[in-house]
């Protein structure tokens, strides 16, 4: 399990949340009598905090829903989900956070460890479920205070994603990493990453970004150095990903991502857990909170389904020949 010091994961949100400015979220001022009255009706709140977009989210939150449906809880009859759409920007995490904390929703969905660490700055007693890098509990056993969820095992499957792009790029020798270096664990995954590739002698060069403008100018100063692209995923990569994959197409990189919603946006390929999977397992997490259930005494698990999604139109667009290897182990193939 990679780790982190928390305090230096405060240190970085800590200064984030200093220079905040004023966001108008989705629901704006109708928000609080709205949950004000589920509460007193005896309906239960749900904060969802969407680390990217809606549209990018769209099979992660019917997985949840849907769960929720089959676990008994209906919506607006006897549960209601406030959505909040952070697009990327790192920034709306506390802005996001801090309406939940004032809103006192029964349970906070966090997506992205960003958006979990301002989630429990923001209050010590909403229990915080959530799809995270591991690193932020006491214990995947018991993980304590107020934060439980699902380990999503990022920086651990970055070897194995090189691997498989090497399979697709058999002459890979140079390759570009493009990572949003604002994310502390995507900083981690850039480290992961450079040690593997160095490990199976790749020369690297890293793209980092912090913000969308800073997506074409990272191109810009490839310029035809690399011969595929390792896309870190999180928040703002995803809210992006059309286009970096634009982008990449028209400098005919192959694209290597941890997402499925990537490949769909036309990315070359993808490994990294079923993501659906656990937003439907995360909403067992509230369940059981709902229920009465302790954050703090609730397990951190492990994926159990990893998929592995390859897009042929992508492939053919870059005159790739996949290898037949390859596609009879992928879990799905876009044409």
């Amino acid at each position: 399990m990679t780790t982190q010091p928390l305090s230096a994961l405060t240190m970085l949100l800590s200064r984030h949340t200093k220079r905040r400015e004023f966001i108008t979220l989705l629901g704006g001022a109708a928000a609080w009598p709205l949950a004000a009255s589920a509460q007193q009706s005896g309906v239960r709140t749900i904060g969802f905090l969407g680390q990217s977009t809606r549209s990018a989210a769209s099979e992660w939150t019917a997985a949840f829903v849907q769960r929720l449906r089959e676990l008994g809880w209906t919506e607006n009859r006897t549960i209601t989900i406030e959505y909040r759409w952070a697009e990327g920007r790192e920034e709306r995490f506390a802005e996001i956070a801090a309406e939940f904390a004032r809103l006192k929703v029964d349970a906070i969905i966090a997506s992205g460890t960003p958006a979990v660490i301002a989630s429990r700055q923001a209050t010590s007693v909403i229990p915080i479920v959530f799809p995270v890098a591991s690193g932020l509990v006491a214990t995947l056993a018991r993980p304590g205070g107020n934060v439980t969820g699902l380990a999503t095992l990022g920086a651990d499957l970055a070897g194995k994603r090189l691997e498989l792009l090497r399979e697709v790029v058999p002459g890979l020798r140079r390759l570009a990493i493009m990572g949003n270096v604002a994310n502390v664990f995507t900083v981690l995954e850039l480290h992961e990453l450079q040690g593997a590739a160095h490990t199976l002698g790749l020369e690297v060069a890293t793209l980092e970004i912090r913000r969308a403008q800073d997506i074409a100018p990272a191109f810009e100063a490839l310029k035809s150095r690399a011969d595929a692209l390792y896309v870190c995923p999180e928040g703002l990569a995803s809210t992006n990903r059309i286009r970096i994959n634009t982008l990449a197409l028209g400098e005919r990189l192959p694209t290597m991502h941890g997402y499925r919603e990537y490949v769909e946006a036309a990315g070359l390929m993808s490994y990294g857990p079923n993501f659906p999977d656990m937003f439907r397992r995360a909403a067992d997490y509230v369940d059981k909170i709902l229920h009465g259930a302790k954050p703090g005494d609730i397990p951190v698990e492990q994926p159990t389904k990893f998929d592995l999604i390859v897009n042929l139109t992508t492939a053919k667009a870059l005159h790739l020949d996949i290898p037949p290897t390859l596609l009879a182990r992928a879990d799905e193939v876009i044409e």
